[in-house]
């Protein structure tokens, strides 16, 4: 297996900040977004950007608006910048399994927003795509969501059930320090 292993940063954009989404768990997760590209750049290793660019009338990530536009901490240019309209990283263009697969990465570390949509699907495709996974569960974050059968489920709630549906059955579920602590020994 190759020792490169991409950082798949993912919809790390203004849109989220507003108060409109209600509330959130783990205030660190940008702080720890961070760190891990920090830790990227340093070891030379490959950092994708994923974009969100919704088509729905009145979407904080419309293009053009300034709610589409990353978040400050996602400074410096990425190896690549995939750019999406569903869930999936792997449903964007450029196509980043064929990315992935020309630079010859077969493992992906994956962060951003939201926990249990964006990320949680990017990392299954991953999966199922035959990459090995990673998600930094302390380097994402999401909403409360109303239940499906009523009452509110938490955003602490949503993201034990993501760290529980990914691992050990579609990758590792990590935080941020054993995930530097992991490329330093590649």
């Amino acid at each position: 297996m190759s020792d490169r292993a991409a950082l798949v940063v993912v919809d790390v954009q203004q849109g989220f900040g507003d108060p409109a989404w209600g509330p959130r768990n783990n205030p660190g997760c940008e702080g720890n977004i961070a760190t891990l590209i920090e830790a990227w750049r340093a070891r030379e290793q490959p950092i994708v950007y994923v974009r969100h660019d919704s088509a729905e009338a009145g979407s904080p990530f419309t293009p053009g608006q300034p709610g589409n536009d990353f978040q400050e901490i996602l400074d410096g240019e990425p190896d690549l910048l995939v750019v999406k309209s569903v869930n999936s990283a792997f449903h964007g263009e450029p196509d980043l399994a064929t990315w992935l697969r020309a630079e010859g990465i077969e493992r992906v570390v994956v962060c951003g927003i939201q926990t249990n949509m964006c990320c949680e699907t990017t990392a299954r495709v991953a999966a199922n795509l035959d990459f090995d996974m990673t998600f930094v569960l302390d380097a994402t974050h999401t909403y409360d969501l109303p239940a499906h059968d009523g009452g509110t489920i938490t955003a602490g709630e949503l993201s034990r059930v993501t760290a529980t549906n990914l691992d050990p059955e579609f990758g590792r579920v990590v935080d941020t320090h054993e995930a530097v602590a992991r490329l330093s020994a590649a």
